[in-house]
C-alpha cells in the first residue's frame, strides 16, 4: 500500500495541510473580533482540526495530516510568494482560494472516503471558528454569535465544498441552495 502523502508534491501537500487553516482564516478575516475574539477563533481552528484527526476510524489522509501536525512544519518552508495582504477582503479571497485548491487536490488524488473526511474536517473548523467569539458587542455584552459577514463566508465555504449548506445549518443559519463545485475546483456549476 502506498503512502497517501506520496501522491502529492511537496507544494501540493502544503496546500492540503493548510486547507483547514484557510477555512478558519476566511471566517476570521471576514469579521475580525479584537484580541480576545482572535485568540478564541485561532484556538477554534486548532480544536477543530484535533477533533477531526482524532476521530476513529481515521482515513490514511487524516492519519498523514495528523502525523505531519505532530512533526511540525517541514524544513525549507517558504513564505507565501503572493506578497502581503492589503485588506481583509483580500485575506478572505486568498483563504477561500486556498480551500478551493486544497479541495481540488484531495478530490483528484485521494479516495472518495478520504475526500469526504477532509471536507468534514474543513466544515468542522469553519463552524467552530464562526461560533468561537461574539461579534459586535462591547466588553462581552450584546453582539451576535455569527454575524452577516461570517454567514456569507460560511455560505461560500458550503458552496466550495458542495456540502448543501451543512456548515451553515450546523451553525444554525438559514441556507439557500448551493452549487456543487466543478471538478476543476472553480465553484462553477457543472
Amino acid at each position: 500500500m502506498t503512502n497517501i502523502k506520496s501522491q502529492f508534491s511537496s507544494e501540493e501537500w502544503m496546500k492540503v495541510m493548510t486547507g483547514a487553516g484557510n477555512a478558519g482564516s476566511a471566517i476570521v478575516a471576514a469579521s475580525p473580533s479584537g484580541v480576545t475574539g482572535l485568540i478564541a477563533e485561532m484556538g477554534a481552528i486548532v480544536k477543530g482540526v484535533r477533533e477531526e484527526v482524532g476521530k476513529e476510524p481515521r482515513t490514511p489522509l487524516l492519519e498523514a495530516i495528523a502525523a505531519d501536525l505532530v512533526a511540525g512544519p517541514p524544513e525549507g518552508l517558504q513564505q507565501d510568494s503572493e506578497g502581503r495582504i492589503k485588506n481583509m477582503e483580500e485575506a478572505v479571497s486568498r483563504a477561500l482560494q486556498g480551500v478551493r485548491e486544497a479541495l481540488y487536490l484531495v478530490d483528484s488524488k485521494a479516495s472518495p472516503e478520504e475526500a469526504q473526511s477532509y471536507r468534514t474536517m474543513l466544515q468542522t473548523v469553519a463552524q467552530r471558528v464562526a461560533e468561537a467569539a461574539k461579534e459586535g458587542g462591547f466588553l462581552g455584552m450584546g453582539g451576535e454569535q455569527i454575524n452577516d459577514k461570517e454567514r456569507q463566508v460560511l455560505a461560500q465555504l458550503d458552496e466550495l465544498m458542495g456540502s448543501g449548506g451543512q456548515i451553515s445549518q450546523a451553525a444554525g443559519l438559514d441556507t439557500g441552495s448551493t452549487v456543487s463545485p466543478n471538478p476543476d475546483g472553480s465553484g462553477n456549476s457543472v
